[in-house]
């Protein structure tokens, strides 16, 4: 594991795995809560969860049971340094008092079958982790737990992005 002094030694790495692993994908989290599921009490209230996915971020069918394949819906991603400082200090500004924690995947990772990353097609610098063909929301939460796992974290971010 590497120690990074300064924030241009984290951004020259984060540059360096981008040119042999593909894009890095960032999400800024609460610390505490998962970087693929969410809490009750991490979301507005009023704000509809199945199984820790929140209904908007997908398409879901009508019973609520399956997911269906949209492009331009899935779990929200950074893609760029200053697309992700900005949501950073977004998630800092509602969870005052709690460090917010850095996750980060690469695109070039193993994801499960039936997943992949999408660029926003209103903003360049934002991804979608979308799914490819219609499943059950236990198997999506199946997915996204195996993403989880292979992620990495930056803990309390503050010092390398805030």
């Amino acid at each position: 594991m590497e120690q990074f002094k300064i924030l241009t030694d984290l951004r020259d790495y984060i540059k360096k795995l981008a040119e042999n692993e593909g894009t890095v994908f960032g999400r800024p989290i609460p610390e505490g809560a998962s970087p693929v599921f969410y809490r009750q009490q991490d979301v507005p209230k009023g704000r509809e969860l199945i199984q820790g996915i929140q209904v908007c971020d997908y398409c879901f069918s009508p019973c609520k049971a399956w997911v269906i394949p949209h492009n331009q819906m899935g779990l929200s991603f950074s893609a760029n340094w200053q697309h992700l400082k900005s949501i950073y200090k977004l998630k800092a500004s509602k969870n005052p008092g709690k460090n917010v924690d850095v996750f980060w995947v690469l695109e070039k990772s193993d994801l499960p079958p039936d997943l992949q990353f999408v660029q926003d097609q209103k903003d360049n610098r934002h991804y979608f982790l979308t799914i490819t063909r219609r499943m059950t929301v236990s198997q999506l939460v199946q997915k996204l737990q195996m993403v989880a796992d292979r992620m990495s974290v930056i803990r309390d971010g503050t010092k390398v992005i805030g």
